[in-house]
């Protein structure tokens, strides 16, 4: 009995220890945990939110970098294409030189011939009398016109035979016969000059119409080159449109490429801040679940405690209830000592058996008490487990997120090498742009320079007419002989 009302005590005490102890407790982990929750939603929420904004930054930069691609593919389409008119102008500007070329040659030897020509007729005509002179120049003309002279020579000296006929005068034999031999040795040298001069004039005549054809197929050939210097001045125009097009598309790719700059370095400077505040936040987050895990660990100890004590809480309820029925039989005995002394007068028996009654019950009243508080732990109990269950979820969740964040800001990090490569590139390209831009300014002012020296050398070097310049000044010579005959 003595050690029954002990233990009984005992286990009042450990109970009251223990109910004083926990009330305050599950309540207390609660609000903890419930504050903490929404401050890593919280942060979890803008780590989200933030990442969002990188990824919008990121899609906006892809997509700019794909339409700066896309331009600068067609910049340089439109560049291979000058590049590649400015090599056919090139081609056709020497073509056009080396046929300048040759004609110049050819119209210097033919103005050496057309020269040397004119020398010769010069010389041709200094040689003969006035009379062949004015014979000649019209033989030169025409072959009729000789003829015609001729018989009009024949005509008049018939006339004036005639005329000395009519009038019965006699001539004088002395005048006729030095008129005999006039006209022996006229004749004479009129068929050997006529022969002559027949030979001369046909060459004469084979060269004016090689002169001819040559001047005709010069004049061609010069309708053909202005024709062709009018189609490489409308080149040169539509090329220097496309100069000034792509010079204009260049000024604003580069004001477009500035305005970038500006927009991906305040970016970059806002990304990296950014960073910077994810990395702060990194930290944090890693404080965080450092003592989120020491506090895991807390708890997994207490729980162990906890563990523990139920043990220790079930082997008392065992040894209880072995008491219990233990006592049950002891009632049982008890009562049926009861039931053999009612019969008898009350004694001493009647006092003790009343003692035992009251201690039953308070032993029943310790039983029910015990029964109360296993209930209370083993609710306590399963609301920790929950609780912790719950606190793993949580963490695991967390270290999810956050691994997945770290995975995120690494992709981003990446993401920005990328696009800082490709600025690179584009800058790379804009430089290239501008010295083949450069490279064809020069060309077209070389080729500007070539232009104006091939006009003035073909406005100098124009071909004159030459065989209407020497037959113009024929005629004007025989006209001349005619007048100082006369």
């Amino acid at each position: 009995m003595a050690q029954s009302s002990s233990s009984g005590t005992l286990s009042r005490r450990h109970l009251k220890e223990h109910d004083a102890s926990i009330p305050g407790s599950p309540r207390y982990v609660d609000s903890e945990w419930e504050s903490k929750e929404v401050i890593m939603h919280r942060e979890l929420e803008e780590a989200k939110a933030r990442a969002g904004q990188m990824e919008k930054t990121m899609r906006w930069w892809s997509d700019c970098t794909a339409n700066w691609r896309e331009k600068w593919c067609e910049v340089r389409d439109e560049r291979n294409k000058a590049k590649k008119d400015m090599k056919l102008l090139k081609a056709k500007l020497e073509i056009t030189i080396k046929d300048l070329n040759a004609h110049k040659s050819e119209i210097q030897k033919l103005n050496t011939e057309n020269v040397h020509f004119r020398k010769e007729v010069e010389r041709i005509f200094n040689l003969l009398p006035n009379d062949v002179k004015t014979k000649d120049l019209v033989s030169v003309l025409s072959d009729k016109n000789c003829t015609k002279h001729c018989t009009m020579h024949k005509n008049s000296i018939d006339q004036d035979k005639l005329h000395y006929q009519k009038e019965g005068l006699s001539p004088n034999p002395e005048v006729v016969v030095l008129d005999d031999l006039q006209n022996k040795r006229h004749s004479r040298r009129g068929m050997v000059n006529e022969e002559i001069l027949l030979q001369k004039i046909s060459m004469l005549n084979l060269k004016l119409e090689e002169a001819t054809k040559t001047i005709v197929v010069e004049r061609e050939e010069k309708n053909s080159l202005h024709l062709g210097l009018e189609k490489l001045r409308i080149e040169i125009i539509q090329l220097k449109d496309r100069c000034e097009e792509l010079q204009d598309n260049r000024s604003d790719a580069l004001k477009e490429l500035l305005e970038i700059k500006c927009r991906f370095q305040g970016e970059l400077n806002a990304a990296q801040f950014n960073l910077i505040d994810e990395a702060t936040n990194r930290e944090g987050m890693d404080r965080r679940l450092a003592e989120l895990r020491t506090e895991l660990e807390r708890l997994q100890s207490e729980n162990a405690t906890e563990w523990g004590k139920r043990e220790r809480l079930e082997t008392e309820k065992i040894s209880l209830e072995r008491e219990n029925k233990q006592l049950r039989g002891e009632l049982r005995e008890l009562q049926e000592k009861v039931e053999n002394r009612r019969t008898r007068p009350i004694s001493s028996c009647d006092i003790d058996s009343k003692q035992m009654q009251l201690e039953l019950l308070e032993r029943n009243k310790e039983v029910t008490d015990l029964k109360h508080s296993q209930d209370k732990l083993k609710k306590i109990l399963t609301e920790k487990t929950t609780e912790l269950s719950h606190a793993v979820r949580r963490s695991e969740q967390y270290e999810s997120e956050v691994k997945r964040i770290r995975t995120r800001v690494e992709e981003l990090k990446k993401e920005l090498t990328i696009a800082q490569d490709d600025l690179d590139t584009t800058h790379s390209t804009t430089r290239k742009l501008q010295s083949t831009n450069e490279d064809l300014n020069e060309q077209l002012e070389s080729s500007r320079a070539q232009f104006e020296h091939y006009k003035n050398s073909v406005s100098e070097n124009q071909a004159p007419d030459v065989v209407a310049e020497i037959i113009d000044n024929t005629i004007h010579d025989g006209n001349e002989d005619k007048k100082i005959n006369k």
